[in-house]
């Protein structure tokens, strides 16, 4: 059986230094996403789209490692793009208008047909409620400006000025805001938490 380590093949999107911002170009790869909208903390419908992720994800882990490509991976950290319609309300304290995409990124061996059958079967098993809004689709970025932040989600402020500076001297911002959730927030202390931020930009 191939195992193949992700994190490590895409070492370049998937780690990340605190020290400095970098740029790098990110292509397109395909992601399970749901959709959603309000805070994070506090809307149901967040904490039910991660579960679904997680869920499916696993689904289809398993699924390929007993599949005729039998291969062995990880399933990769849970990802967010965050946004509001009107971006001057964007606030790190109220939170309530805030638009999401909760998404994992999927190997490129994994087929549209793989993911139908592992959302029917987590359906069938488990029901989980946000089961409807999962989907799978293609993801490009292109070029970005990223960062690690390390420390509770509140504190991210400097750090994400720190990548917004960085391409307010290059360019401009484009794209929604981009996180990448490396730590078990429900072990890890919050100030040891890992997140890549990533921010578009032309």
């Amino acid at each position: 059986m191939e195992k193949i380590d992700l994190k490590k093949a895409l070492k370049h999107l998937y780690q990340a230094s605190a020290k400095a911002v970098v740029e790098l170009d990110v292509a397109a790869m395909n992601y399970l996403m749901v959709d959603g909208a309000g805070d994070p903390n506090t809307a149901p419908a967040y904490a039910e789209a991660v579960e679904v992720l997680f869920m499916v994800s696993y689904a289809l882990k398993f699924m390929v490692k007993k599949s005729e490509l039998a291969i062995d991976y990880g399933v990769m950290p849970l990802e967010g793009l965050w946004w509001a319609d009107d971006m001057s309300k964007f606030s790190s304290t109220d939170k309530s208008n805030w638009k999401w995409t909760a998404m994992i990124m999927q190997p490129a061996f994994v087929t549209p047909e793989l993911v139908a059958q592992a959302i029917a079967d987590v359906k069938e098993k488990k029901g989980p409620r946000a089961i409807a809004k999962i989907h799978l689709a293609a993801f490009t970025e292109g070029r970005c400006a990223q960062i690690l932040h390390i420390g509770a989600f509140s504190e991210e402020g400097p750090t994400i000025a720190k990548v917004h500076q960085f391409i307010a001297e290059r360019g401009r911002l484009s794209g929604k805001h981009h996180e990448i959730y490396l730590s078990d927030i429900r072990k890890a202390d919050p100030s040891k938490w890992k997140t890549i931020i990533r921010q578009p930009m032309q």
